[in-house]
């Protein structure tokens, strides 16, 4: 019942960089206060509340201290996940919640009620959630993604986009794979914004184009189309869409790598049946079994020729053109 008070006592810590304050030395909440400009009462109260948790300690100097736990919030760490923390507690995502009885009652999402427009005009509308929430798409990348990455075989593929890809996380997991494998990351103009800056840190840039555009209206040429939690954001009309698109620029002999939370059986249906609560509350998608997802393939002109379940949450789905 108070999962809502942790959430946002983790996203608070997150947002005031207290991992990265307290990596190398115990500092005081006054400190932490005078380094990011907070009051130090609240300051105080909410490291308290983070010891509770089992984010800090505390001595009884009133000095706090960095566990491992609030480790995994620091900033610059390549299995960080402070972008995760940020983007699922984001305005966007939080504040659909408030009418999600409305939601369930009404079989529609409420995100214009809360939001005053669907989620993604929201994030076009605030650059700083969008930004969070591209941090976030990397959060579970790095935490899931490279069994995914594992799965997905580029040995005779010379092109891939990254479709929706953000900063093309999972692109640059194949890419480390694959010394020859080329790359598009394909998204928004409002989301790319620091694509190129996070490719190029990640000496990528030679074998990687960043291109603005909507995948509802067209995608670039390629041999491998990576969609990597895109579908679970769309209701079944515009998932079809999307894989028209990416059937019809496809090259021959091409195909459709579909990375998602599939859900199973309703005796088990796993973490995704939690997961598609919020796709609920905040979008117009689902999280869809694999009958569902073939369903969309045969309904775009694809069918299913692999499927790899991982050690993680995620499966992976690949799909290439029916045969006639």
């Amino acid at each position: 019942m108070f999962g809502h008070m942790v959430s946002q006592t983790v996203r608070a810590a997150a947002d005031l960089s207290l991992a990265d304050h307290l990596d190398t030395a115990r500092l005081t909440a006054r400190e932490v206060a005078d380094r990011e400009n907070s009051a130090p009462q609240t300051t105080f109260r909410l490291m308290r509340a983070c010891v509770a948790l089992g984010l800090l300690t505390a001595d009884a100097d009133g000095r706090f201290a960095s566990t491992p736990l609030l480790a995994t919030l620091k900033t610059d760490e390549p299995d960080s996940m402070r972008g995760l923390a940020l983007a699922t507690t984001l305005p966007a995502q939080w504040l659909p919640w408030s009418e999600f009885i409305t939601s369930v009652r009404t079989g529609k999402n409420q995100a214009g009620a809360a939001l005053g427009m669907d989620f993604f005009e929201y994030l076009e509308q605030h650059p700083d959630q969008a930004r969070d929430f591209s941090a976030g798409l990397s959060s579970t990348t790095a935490l899931w993604a490279a069994d995914a990455a594992r799965a997905i075989d580029t040995t005779n593929t010379e092109l891939a986009v990254d479709v929706g890809g953000a900063t093309g996380s999972l692109l640059s997991l194949l890419q480390d794979a694959n010394p020859t494998l080329r790359g598009i990351v394909f998204d928004r103009p409002n989301i790319i914004t620091d694509a190129a800056a996070e490719i190029a840190r990640r000496g990528l840039s030679e074998r990687t184009e960043v291109i603005g555009g909507d995948f509802f209206e067209s995608v670039p040429p390629a041999d491998l189309y990576l969609l990597k939690f895109i579908l679970h954001d769309w209701d079944d009309d515009s998932c079809v869409t999307i894989l028209n698109r990416c059937r019809e620029a496809m090259a021959p002999g091409g195909r459709i790598a579909i990375v998602e939370m599939v859900v199973g059986e309703v005796t088990d249906p796993g973490l995704g049946a939690v997961i598609d609560m919020n796709m609920l509350a905040a979008t117009t998608g689902q999280e869809r079994s694999l009958d569902e997802y073939d369903a969309l393939l045969a309904a775009a002109g694809l069918s299913r020729i692999a499927l790899h379940v991982t050690q993680s949450p995620q499966s992976v789905i690949e799909a290439a053109a029916a045969s006639r």
